[in-house]
């Protein structure tokens, strides 16, 4: 997504977080379970939250089942929290009121469908002559 488009899912997303997710799952912020309040410069949190928000929206939506909160809890609020909130993870380095912006990997600028970089493995050894 891009322009107005994502501008919009973006401010829909930024609703749900700071209007479910964390008044509910947010509990507090220490250096091993980091957050950022500038969340939303962080793209593997945007990518991370938009699928939890996706998800909770299928699981506790009319027609979910008695059990779609519960396996949006079990599923996928756990594992994304812990991504998210791991010392290793997007928002490490940034600290209550502190956003540490990260510095994106380089990219080759090859053809993404071309051959791999270098030269091809070595063909197979012949099979053994008995």
């Amino acid at each position: 997504m891009e322009g107005p488009a994502y501008a919009q899912t973006l401010r829909q997303l930024t609703l749900w977080t700071h209007h479910v997710l964390l008044p509910v799952y947010g509990r507090e912020v220490t250096s091993s379970a980091p957050w950022c309040s500038r969340w939303w410069e962080h793209p593997e949190a945007v990518a991370q939250l938009h699928g939890l928000w996706l998800a909770w929206a299928d699981l506790t939506g009319p027609g979910s089942g008695m059990s779609g909160p519960a396996n949006w809890n079990r599923d996928h609020l756990g594992p994304v929290m812990s991504s998210l909130r791991d010392p290793m993870g997007p928002f490490a380095g940034c600290k209550p009121g502190g956003h540490r912006a990260k510095e994106t990997p380089p990219v080759d600028a090859m053809d993404p469908f071309g051959p791999p970089p270098g030269p091809p493995p070595p063909p197979p050894p012949p099979p053994a002559q008995t």
